[in-house]
């Protein structure tokens, strides 16, 4: 078990640019990216979730993609999470009037994003060159690849049958329990090029306190990502998505319980090691958890305890810092260890 870094600067600089990987969600995701891009001398990489993606209105819609992109392009909703900041929703409001489908939100800025998506999608663009763009436009530093250019669905069975991700997430509130989870579409689709590239060239690969299940578990799937982390000479250090028991944001503390395991830290080290063996070299988890860091240990997977709530942009940067300087900290070791 480690204490925490306190000085988030001396802990991510190891050297002039250090190279870092962050396996991502939704709000959970954008939020440690968002830390981990105000760090000194980091290039940052942000692998984000597609399997939530979906059509509505005729428009192709990655909700993921886009709260990462506007929270590191500093636009996202603050309150929310997702979204934009001072959104205006005379759009939604004309939808309604036509009867059209409205349990999932679109602001009229947010809108546009779909919009342009969309149409550079029937231009032949792929999902990763056009999360580029839109990320150029909106000042963004940072590379934001989907974790694929092919299509992935999440699904979820309930008790009262297979649910898309978005309706059982939005339109029915997460309120279903979770009997199982589907990816349609994963077997043909793999990580992008650019993917492994920035995942074998990376310092840290950081697993954010995302879904394990529905957020992380989508990326993990695809054919070759599991392999091509396990290939890499970086460490992957994930953060705790749970903290004393229950989850930080979604429903991922009912899907332990329904799925199978605990809800806790150390149910979170046991999936990861579990669904997918030696993948995960170190857990960050909340000071509230510090009786589990033993347990955790006896996995084969080293434990940072520290504060792993981000309560705000000052939350993001330190424990960002903290978890480079962690991984950064395990690299290190199995360096001395190779070398004797």
């Amino acid at each position: 078990m480690m204490e925490p870094h306190r000085d988030p600067a001396m802990a991510a600089a190891p050297g002039a640019s250090t190279r870092v990987v962050v396996l991502a969600g939704g709000v959970g995701g954008a939020r440690l990216s968002h830390g981990v891009a105000r760090l000194p001398g980091v290039e940052l990489t942000v692998v984000v979730n597609t399997g939530d993606d979906l059509e509505l209105h005729g428009l192709a819609i990655s909700p993921d993609v886009d709260t990462v992109l506007y929270t590191l392009a500093g636009v996202a909703n603050p309150e929310t999470g997702w979204g934009l900041r001072d959104e205006t929703w005379s759009a939604h409001g004309m939808l309604a009037r036509y009867g059209a489908p409205t349990w999932f939100r679109l602001g009229d800025r947010d809108l546009a994003t779909q919009l342009v998506r969309t149409r550079r999608f029937r231009d032949g663009a792929t999902p990763t060159d056009v999360t580029g763009e839109l990320a150029q436009a909106l000042g963004v530093r940072a590379r934001i690849l989907p974790m694929s250019d092919r299509p992935v669905r999440t699904h979820v069975r309930t008790h009262g049958g297979w649910l898309e991700f978005q309706e059982w997430f939005v339109a029915r509130g997460h309120a279903d329990d979770v009997l199982e989870v589907r990816f349609d579409g994963v077997e043909d689709a793999r990580p992008t090029e650019r993917v492994l590239t920035s995942i074998a060239a990376a310092d840290a690969i950081l697993v954010a306190p995302s879904n394990p299940f529905v957020s992380i578990g989508t990326i993990l799937a695809l054919p070759g990502m599991v392999a091509a982390l396990l290939a890499a000479a970086a460490p992957v250090v994930a953060v705790s998505p749970i903290v004393a028991g229950a989850a930080l944001k979604g429903p991922a503390d009912r899907m332990f319980e329904t799925l199978g395991g605990e809800s806790s830290a150390l149910g979170v080290a046991r999936h990861y090691a579990g669904a997918f063996p030696g993948l995960v070299d170190g857990l960050v988890i909340d000071g509230a958890d510090r009786d589990q860091a033993a347990a955790i240990g006896q996995l084969g997977i080293r434990t940072l305890v520290t504060s792993a709530i981000m309560r705000d942009e000052d939350d993001r940067v330190r424990l960002a810092g903290e978890v480079l300087g962690f991984a950064t900290e395990l690299r290190r070791d199995e360096q001395r260890r190779n070398e004797g």
